[in-house]
């Protein structure tokens, strides 16, 4: 650039311009792109080997693999999107894990979907099928389809070579099928399909937010997860009607993503049922994409786990807790999320008298980490599960109305007071 110095005014004038426009690309350079990417949906990564509890005479867990068949899975987006990208993961393989074809449609019912809305799925700009290596995972292109929170998203993938699938998620609600072939296309896997309880190696659909977003991650156990809810399709686990409710009218309020990382048996200081839970928060909380909230609800495994059949032998080590090893954990859970700058709502354990889990010592553990719950004035919120869902007449033990029958899992209608309990305000803000 040529500067003029026939007039000192003009050239102050102009070296205070370039000056200006330096520090403005300069700032632009040192501040990082936002991603424009959100979780819509999430599946906690759990190891198919480990998937049993680990009782006296309880048969290994077989082999899983599927080659020359696809995989097709129902899922349910929070979020509405234009476009989307789908996460495939070989987390516990032991081998690479080839996709040979993959696709997204919109649901139609079962391993129904849309024929118009179907998109194949490419990888690594274009390329139809990826390899995704040992403790890996990977992202599919972007693809444009439109995704309706709450209205399901088929994800379909065919695997062509005998390998053994790690990496899974038990979630009966939200199923998969197995059909022979590359049926990755077809609007329908016909009657060759058979239905499988678990989610395979898809563990996450993110959607591109034109607009702000709040993203929240339930974090937890089975009570999170959903044990105890009904099989029926309008049943949904607490996550899944938090966001139902915050998808309500609210005026201005920016879209809510809530998703569910609970894992049925998971413990908060020991694996077996998932990685343990100070292991497994940064990828399955921390980890997801635009999470700006936690609601943690765990730690009942670590206090039940002992007066399991069997007893401790039967189980791994580090059965014997304290409430002060709960609680320290929880404490580097909230300092983990407030480090990244995300919001924490704790919950409190819910009542379990009545289950194979209770005894009065594991009674006076739950109360213990309960007292330093609703003590602590470093998260953004307390959640009073307990006192939401307790019987008034025995407060040890689960409200009738909201017990599932094992009186330590709530039912439908205990899902549904425990999203009801917790404060939208926080989750807004």
């Amino acid at each position: 650039m040529r500067l003029s110095f026939s007039s000192p005014v003009r050239c102050l004038s102009r070296c205070s311009a370039l000056l200006v426009l330096c520090g403005a690309l300069t700032a632009t350079a040192a501040t990082p792109a936002r991603s424009p990417w959100v979780a819509a949906w999430s599946a906690a990564p759990q190891d198919y080997a480990q998937s049993a509890l680990p009782l006296p005479g309880a048969a290994p867990q077989p082999a899983l693999s599927l080659p020359g068949q696809t995989v097709r899975q129902r899922l349910l987006p929070g979020l509405d999107g234009q476009r989307v990208r789908v996460r495939f993961s070989n987390a516990f393989g032991k081998q690479p894990l080839h996709i040979a074809a993959a696709s997204i449609a919109r649901g139609t019912g079962a391993d129904a979907v849309s024929p118009g809305s179907m998109r194949l799925l490419r990888f690594n700009r274009g390329r139809p099928d990826i390899t995704i290596a040992p403790g890996a995972e990977a992202w599919s292109d972007p693809v444009a389809i439109r995704a309706d929170a709450g209205q399901p998203l088929a994800v379909s993938f065919h695997l062509d070579r005998d390998t053994p699938i790690a990496t899974v998620h038990h979630r009966p609600l939200q199923a998969s099928w197995i059909a022979p072939g590359n049926a990755v296309a077809a609007a329908q896997l016909g009657s060759g399909a058979r239905r499988f309880d678990w989610n395979l190696v898809v563990t996450g659909i993110d959607v591109e937010a034109s607009a702000p977003t709040r993203v929240v991650v339930a974090f937890g156990d089975s009570i999170t997860e959903g044990t105890g809810t009904s099989s029926d399709v309008v049943s949904r686990p607490y996550p899944e009607r938090l966001g139902e409710r915050l998808r309500q009218p609210n005026g201005d309020a920016v879209p809510v993503s809530v998703l569910n990382a609970g894992i049925g048996g998971n413990r908060l200081l020991a694996p077996r049922m998932g990685p343990r839970g100070l292991d497994r928060f940064e990828r399955d909380a921390l980890g997801l994409s635009g999470v700006t909230h936690v609601i943690v609800l765990i730690g009942i495994n670590d206090i039940g786990f002992g007066t399991l059949p069997g007893g401790v032998s039967a189980l791994p080590a580090q059965i014997n807790v304290t409430s002060e090893q709960i609680t320290d954990g929880l404490q580097q859970l909230i300092a983990r999320s407030r480090a990244r700058g995300v919001k924490v709502l704790l919950g409190t354990l819910l009542p379990f008298k009545g289950s194979g889990y209770w005894s009065e010592d594991n009674e006076a553990k739950r109360q213990a980490v309960n007292r330093w719950i609703r003590g602590r004035q470093d998260v953004d919120a307390v959640v009073d599960f307990d006192a939401a869902l307790r019987d008034a007449g025995d407060p040890l033990m689960l409200n009738p109305l909201y017990d599932s029958g094992d009186h330590l899992h709530p039912n439908d209608a205990g899902n549904a007071a425990m999203a009801a309990v917790i404060d939208v305000k926080e989750l807004l803000e």
